[in-house]
């Protein structure tokens, strides 16, 4: 299974709970309090989200690896390309 096809499964399961919670459909009789809970669930998912993910994505670029080496490596490869490109007569 992929992974689309696994928050699919995930997405359409909350999807139908929330269904059958809000429009109580299984005719469960719950108590007006849990269908005035569930409406709103939706939009509380979907900014629990989006908060975690950027939480995920600060977490990452804050713990992001310098490569010094790689960095001392491509410098070095510019310059050799400027002197090639200089001694085929481009001025820079």
């Amino acid at each position: 299974m992929t992974k689309l096809l696994q928050w699919l499964f995930g997405v359409s399961v909350v999807g139908s709970v929330w269904a059958l919670v809000t429009f109580d459909l299984l005719e469960l009789s719950l108590p007006r309090s849990y269908r005035e809970v569930a409406w709103p669930m939706p939009l509380y998912l979907l900014v629990s989200f989006g908060c975690y993910s950027l939480a995920t994505v600060g977490y990452r670029v804050a713990t992001f690896n310098d490569c010094e080496e790689a960095a001392k490596e491509l410098q070095g490869q510019i310059r050799e390309a400027r002197e090639d490109l200089r001694r085929k007569g481009l001025k820079m």
